[in-house]
């Protein structure tokens, strides 16, 4: 299935914004089950510089910088994104979660290597004796470590309630903890918290969700907005993927922009801004399926895209 994706972000200011500096991730990532076509960017004022390039953990990023006084800021990113049938083994199949943190911790392998940087604390999430006892009795010793994973992330689903207002980008997970309540990015560092808390290692996923509900029944939480999930790694099955907030597997209709240890790697959006006073943030995200050879003209008539 082809999807077309359309993310707008706009700023808007009080008083002249006189210079911006900004980091985007908006452009899918090419894995083995997803394909990006193609991602137009389009940025009102035109940004005066612009770079694109491959960050840290491989994911697409987009700096640009506007030098020019503005009220408001525009950024849209247009991308078509092909996506199959993802391979996925038995989760009962897995090696004993407490054997894969055995691995994590004496192993020295590249691919073991390459996941212990996703054991330790990071800007979003730190490690505590709370996280790793909301996660004990989902963890007996020897369990497969994807049954595991997916009892605690049906626990999180079942036990805290999807609330837009009660959190912030920088409500702390014991906040989330005492609330019981958040939106996705908070889950997905509530289910990342709990493995690391473990000696696991976890990574964050930020992408996008859509789903077609059956007649009668309610979409999944997060579809056709910016969503969050979460990947556990296995020695010998690799990266595992797992969705708290809709207390499932991940499947051919979550797409991936890209990983990395916390919100803050992956920010669809962040920057600074001299000046501007205050400011309004407005987000609008469409994800809709595309028929075979219907790629369409850019979603902007008004000027040619960035990148």
């Amino acid at each position: 299935m082809m999807y077309r994706i359309v993310h707008s972000t706009t700023y808007q200011y009080n008083d002249n914004a006189e210079v911006c500096h900004n980091l985007v991730h908006l452009q899918p990532r090419n894995l083995p089950w997803q394909q990006c076509r193609q991602t137009q960017l389009w940025i009102e004022p035109a940004p005066d510089r612009l770079h694109e390039y491959l960050d840290y953990f491989g994911n697409h990023v987009h700096s640009f910088a506007v030098y020019e006084p503005h009220l408001e800021l525009s950024i849209t990113a247009e991308s078509y994104v092909t996506l199959t049938a993802r391979e996925m083994g038995p989760l009962g199949e897995t090696r004993a979660w407490n054997a894969v943190r055995d691995t994590l911790r004496e192993d020295r392998a590249p691919e073991i290597v390459a996941a212990i940087e996703h054991r330790f604390d990071s800007p979003y999430i730190c490690t505590s004796d709370e996280l790793r006892e909301l996660a004990t009795d989902h963890f007996p010793l020897d369990r497969p470590l994807g049954e595991a994973v997916l009892s605690l992330t049906q626990a999180i689903q079942r036990d805290f309630k999807y609330d837009p207002k009660a959190t912030t980008i920088d409500t702390s997970l014991d906040d989330v903890l005492e609330k019981r309540r958040g939106v996705c990015q908070d889950f997905a560092h509530l289910l990342i918290g709990c493995l690391r808390s473990l000696g696991l290692a976890g990574r964050y996923v930020s992408g996008y969700l859509r789903t077609d509900p059956q007649p009668g029944r309610l979409p999944l939480v997060g579809a056709d907005a910016s969503h969050a999930w979460v990947s556990v790694f296995c020695p010998g099955s690799g990266w595992i993927d797992f969705d708290p907030t809709n207390g499932c597997r991940t499947s051919d209709r979550h797409i991936t922009i890209g990983w990395g240890r916390d919100f803050h790697d992956v920010s669809p959006v962040k920057g600074v801004v001299l000046g501007g006073g205050q400011s309004t943030l407005q987000v609008a995200v469409d994800v809709l399926p595309v028929e075979p050879g219907g790629v369409t003209s850019p979603a902007k008539d008004q000027g040619a895209p960035t990148a």
